[in-house]
Order: C-alpha cells, then sequence, then structure tokens
C-alpha cells in the first residue's frame, strides 16, 4: 500500500481545469516589443539552462519565477546574481502557485519546464491568460490532452510554442537542408528516437550530479524523484519528440502532409531491475529490487503517412548504451544515418560504399548557423539551445505562430498515448487524428526558413 500511494503521488494530475482563470483576450497580433517579459515556470536544471540563456539577452527580462524545491530556487537566485539581473518574484506557495503568478504578473510570455504532468495544465491556464507560451517536450498522457492545447490555443488566439531543441540540431538541419534542394530524391522511409542510457537519472540519492545511486520518489534528486515512476507504470514511447521532430519537418507533417496510422511493440523489462540488483548501492534485498517495471526496454512505433512515407521510432532508455537519436533519412537518390555519421548519394559518393557525411553536412551548412553560430557558442546541447531560445523570443516579441506550434505539439505528443494504447493490444493500428482539422493541406512549410 505504500508504494501504491507514493506512485498516485507522483503522478497525480494537478486540479487546474476547475481553477483555471477565465479566458483573457488574446494578445495582440503584430506587435513588435522591444523587451520581452518573461515568466519561467519551474527552475529545475532544464529551467535553468533556458533562464541562463534569457539573462544573456538584452531584450527580454524574466521578471518572476514559480517552483516548489527550494534548493533550485536558490540555484535560480544565483543565476540573477551572476547575471547582474534584479532578483524575479518568487512564486513557490506550493504547486499551483503558477496561478497566482499569472493572475498578479505584468507578462508577455511564459516558459514551462516542469515535469511532465503539468505541461498541459500549465500551458492552458497561460493561453487562457493570453500569454505566448513556450513549453518544454514530453509525451502526452491522453488524446484529449493533446485536444486540449489545441482547442484552448484556437479559442484564445494564444501561441505556444513546443520546445523541442533538436530541430535546431546542426547535423539535423543540415540535413533538412539537403532535403530541402533534394538531394536524397524523394523521402521514403525515415527513423529517430530516444536512445540514451537514463539509468543514473532515474536512480538517484540526492548527491551534486547524477549517477547516485538506485533511489527514485521521495528519497531521490531531481528528475529521479518523478520520472522514474512512469516506468513503474506506463508501457510505449513515452519521450518521443527529439526523434520525430526533425522527421516531421523532413517530410511536412502538419504542412502537405499528416501521419495517418501507427503501431508500437514493446519488449520485456529488465534493464532497471538489473541495475538496482547490480549497483553498489542496491542489491537483491533493496526494496527497489521488488518493483515491478512496465515500461519495455526497447519500444519500437511504425507510423504511416498520408503521402506514402514510412516512419520508425525507438524509445530505449533503461540499457546500457552509447547516446543516439538514430536518425535516418532514405529516398530514392540515397540516404543519411546518423548512427554511424555516414550517407550515400547515388552519382555523388562512391557505389556500394558508405561516404563520411561531415564534408557535406559542412558545405550544406544551414543558412540559421551560418548565420548565427558564433553566438551560439556555449549555449547548451552543442548550441542548439541557443537556437531554440532565440527563435522562442523573437516569435514572442512578434507574436508570431511559433515555428513548431501547437499543431505540432498536438501531434508529436499524441504518439505517446497511441503507443500505449498499441503496446496494450498487441501491436495494434491506431488511426492518428488529426488535429489541424484539414489544415495540413494549405499550411506552408516554413520551419526554419525566416529569421529564426
Amino acid at each position: 500500500m505504500r508504494r501504491r500511494q507514493f506512485l498516485q503521488s507522483s503522478l497525480a494530475a494537478p486540479a487546474v481545469l476547475s481553477t483555471a482563470p477565465a479566458f483573457s483576450a488574446p494578445a495582440t497580433t503584430g506587435r513588435s516589443l522591444e523587451k520581452l517579459r518573461v515568466a519561467v515556470l519551474g527552475t529545475g536544471f532544464r529551467g535553468q539552462s533556458h533562464l541562463d540563456l534569457l539573462l544573456r539577452r538584452d531584450d527580454c527580462v524574466v521578471t518572476a519565477i514559480a517552483d516548489i524545491d527550494q534548493r533550485m530556487i536558490g540555484m535560480t537566485k544565483e543565476l540573477f546574481a551572476k547575471a547582474g539581473a534584479p532578483a524575479p518574484v518568487v512564486y513557490d506557495q506550493g504547486p499551483e502557485d503558477y496561478l497566482r503568478l499569472l493572475e498578479t504578473e505584468d507578462l508577455d510570455a511564459v516558459m514551462i519546464a516542469t515535469p511532465w504532468r503539468w505541461h498541459t495544465p500549465m500551458a492552458v491556464a497561460a493561453m487562457r491568460k493570453g500569454r505566448y507560451v513556450g513549453v518544454e517536450v514530453c509525451g502526452a498522457f491522453s488524446l484529449d490532452e493533446c485536444w486540449e492545447l489545441v482547442r484552448t490555443h484556437e479559442a484564445t488566439g494564444s501561441q505556444l510554442f513546443f520546445l523541442e531543441n533538436v530541430c535546431y540540431r546542426r547535423d539535423v538541419m543540415a540535413v533538412l537542408n539537403m532535403v530541402r534542394q533534394g538531394l536524397f530524391g524523394e523521402l521514403l522511409h525515415l527513423e529517430g528516437g530516444y536512445q540514451h542510457d537514463l539509468r543514473n537519472v532515474k536512480f538517484n540519492d540526492g548527491v551534486e550530479a547524477y549517477g547516485g545511486g538506485v533511489e527514485f520518489g521521495p528519497k531521490a534528486f531531481h528528475e529521479a524523484r518523478w520520472r522514474t515512476a512512469h516506468s513503474v507504470l506506463r508501457n510505449g514511447d513515452l519521450y518521443p519528440t527529439h526523434g520525430v521532430g526533425p522527421v516531421a519537418n523532413y517530410i511536412n507533417i502538419n504542412r502537405g502532409n499528416r501521419f495517418v496510422g501507427l503501431t508500437s511493440m514493446a519488449s520485456k523489462a529488465r534493464g532497471l531491475h538489473e541495475y538496482i540488483v547490480n549497483h553498489p548501492k542496491g542489491g537483491p534485498s533493496h526494496p527497489n529490487a521488488k518493483v515491478e517495471f512496465k515500461l519495455g526496454d526497447k519500444v519500437t512505433t511504425l507510423l504511416s503517412t498520408v503521402n506514402g512515407e514510412t516512419v520508425v521510432l525507438h524509445h530505449d532508455t533503461n540499457l546500457p548504451r552509447p547516446y543516439s537519436l538514430g536518425f535516418r533519412v532514405q529516398g530514392t537518390k540515397g540516404l543519411w544515418m546518423d548512427v554511424n555519421q555516414s550517407l550515400h548519394l547515388e552519382g555523388t559518393t562512391e557505389a556500394h560504399r558508405w561516404a563520411a557525411a561531415a564534408p557535406f553536412l559542412e558545405k550544406y551548412d544551414h543558412p540559421l548557423w551560418q548565420r548565427m553560430a558564433d553566438r551560439a557558442e556555449g549555449a547548451g546541447h552543442g548550441g542548439m539551445d541557443f537556437f531554440l531560445v532565440n527563435a522562442f523570443v523573437e516569435a514572442a516579441k512578434a507574436n508570431a505562430v511559433a515555428p513548431i506550434d501547437v499543431y505540432d505539439a498536438a501531434t508529436w505528443l499524441a504518439i505517446t498515448p497511441l503507443s500505449e494504447q498499441s503496446v496494450a493490444q498487441g501491436g495494434t493500428l491506431q488511426a492518428f487524428p488529426d488535429f489541424t482539422n484539414g489544415k495540413w493541406m494549405d499550411r506552408a512549410a516554413d520551419f526554419a526558413t525566416g529569421g529564426y
């Protein structure tokens, strides 16, 4: 009973629908702000990364933060002091104090970097108040949640920017440039995923850095306090957007193309149990060695599109492995493989042999990176976080439709509940909703075609 109570409390949904503020008037379109007023909800390591980049800019000011972790709030205050910025107003009176922030603060935009279960309630509440919303990535808990994001946007006019940073990764954008120039011919098959050994993230006993032990839940530190519970209770592709985001841009999903079907299968779960049993701080007698993890160690998802491409997504976070998002872009004239950093282009590279991708990625470096690579130095994840935050700030200042918008968010997030349903039904094919309600037929494929 104690374990059941912990798991239920770890995943409990915030009661936000009954307390959400009434709709405010939508923000004026076509605005041009010299300085963007931003609040950040969630000041863990991801939130602090965003804050660091925001505080470097002279065209925005972070006025308020909300969190319930005093340790993270303290670390965040140090960032403000280091940047010489005025201290923010802190909202820390419980998990729903962000509602008071939205009601009180005079804001243009909100960035959300909290645990997954809070993303949609917070985004909905902020859109209802007319704020420009940036929300971090995860997977949805239901299709209803995805529709709620779309319908709130359509009802209020408030914009949502889905903060998928891998879309701005330098090699990913170079390949996007190559795709748009036709180097791979007509695209037929693509792959991507989240393949990242996170065992030392999902178990941590409070040491300064990740990798400290075999604890999760209340005894643990940072993400291990909440993230591991999803592996106990859920089975599907829980984190699809790093893989599907770039792939969606390559084949113009929601912009002349859309997903129509999905099927998923999951392997058995062994990796997290083995980690506990074999860890120096664990062992067969450790209480967590008795936990039964539901999440399959390798989840494979296959999607089909209305234009005839196939897409395979991989979720693999509980086994020993090197990091790779596993991108593959294959067309009638050749292919690029991220995992071996190679490509083949018929008539250009040697027949039947791989060629190193690096010279081509340099030659076809995306114009955004060519223009602003120096500004990205020192930013997180190899510089791509600069491009993400820069795009958010520039779009929010203009109140422009986000380059990764609410329809993209709903589509990519929906992969998780659809995959959970498919796995539970033995791989049964799931129909993929059209969150654009037909607008995909007319929308332009314009990601990264302008200033950001």
